[in-house]
């Protein structure tokens, strides 16, 4: 059977800078319309991002079959051999030639708060990758990417009959409200948090009844309080895990779907394949980045089972 999930978002490199401050320490109220300051940083690290890889980091950690369609820039060499080593297909990775990887820039100080800079290179050229180049897809979710390339590659799923998880995440602004509608219409499934669901509802004008009766299933976060499934008329309430510790959110959305998709494509009910969902983005959040936590299938299943006294 054919489990192969084509994942079309983001590859990025996140910088995260931390300030051993506080950035209202260094900021005069009445003096920020001529702004200039500068924060020593004593740690950087890099992790790798971007919502594409994330996704098939966590699906090839449960033995699902990802398959990226993304672009990398000209430094993204190490990436490809990141993929390589984790047997994760780049067949589908373009390298835009004169670009950069995306890349995120983060400064956080002492209270949490976050002066960040994203610089999207590559990742503007997404469209020029084309979902009839991949083969057979089970599924396919479009995350966040390039907005040519979200809006391209759900028309192009939509055309060839593949069944499609629309997740806008961050991007859903650069949206709308009738280009959103033509995603819920071309879409199989939708994936939101909470917050981006009710943007999703102001931007169209339609209600929850009114997305769900368009789709397969509609799918809702709600962080710690869970998550809520709507599909063929009911309603599935997923509850939270509980984490081993609380240290980055950073991916736990793109774990959460990584669950979801492998569910979808090995048939799973929905109940189960929340479940799955909600697992994984506990397992994420006790660990630092988006692809630095690890387990096989054998311990997922065994943590599955302690979390909700069944096997998947």
């Amino acid at each position: 059977m054919n489990h192969t999930t084509l994942i079309c978002g983001s590859l990025a490199f996140d910088k995260i800078m931390q300030y051993e401050g506080r950035f209202s320490e260094t900021l005069i109220a009445g003096q920020l319309h001529k702004l200039n300051v500068s924060y020593l940083v004593p740690t950087l690290r890099t992790e790798y991002g971007g919502c594409a890889a994330n996704i098939a980091y966590n699906l090839k950690l449960l033995g699902g079959d990802p398959l990226i369609m993304a672009t990398l820039g000209q430094d993204g060499g190490e990436y490809l051999e990141r993929f390589a080593a984790q047997g994760i297909s780049t067949r589908c990775v373009r390298t835009i030639a004169n670009s950069y990887t995306a890349q995120c820039f983060v400064t956080a100080d002492l209270d949490g708060n976050q002066i960040n800079a994203f610089h999207p290179g590559a990742m503007q050229m997404s469209h020029e990758n084309n979902v009839s180049e991949a083969g057979a897809i089970a599924v396919a979710i479009v995350a966040p990417d390039g907005r040519d390339g979200m809006l391209k590659h759900a028309r192009d799923c939509h055309a060839l009959g593949i069944p499609l998880m629309f997740d806008p995440g961050q991007q859903l602004p650069r949206f709308n409200g009738e280009e959103l509608i033509a995603f819920i219409d071309q879409a199989t499934y939708v994936a939101c948090n909470d917050y981006e669901f009710e943007m999703l509802m102001d931007r169209t004008g339609l209600s929850l009844p009114q997305i769900a009766e368009r789709l397969q299933a509609l799918i809702v976060t709600r962080g710690d309080k869970g998550s809520e499934i709507y599909a063929d008329g009911e309603r599935h309430l997923i509850p939270s895990v509980q984490a081993s510790a609380v240290l980055d959110p950073t991916g736990c959305g793109d774990a959460y779907r990584a669950g979801l998709l492998y569910g979808i494509t090995h048939g799973f009910d929905w109940p189960t394949t929340g479940r799955l969902a909600s697992l994984l983005g506990a397992i994420k959040i006790a660990h630092q980045g988006g692809q630095n936590h690890h387990f096989t299938p054998g311990e997922l299943a065994d943590r599955f089972e302690a979390a909700f006294g069944y096997r998947y």
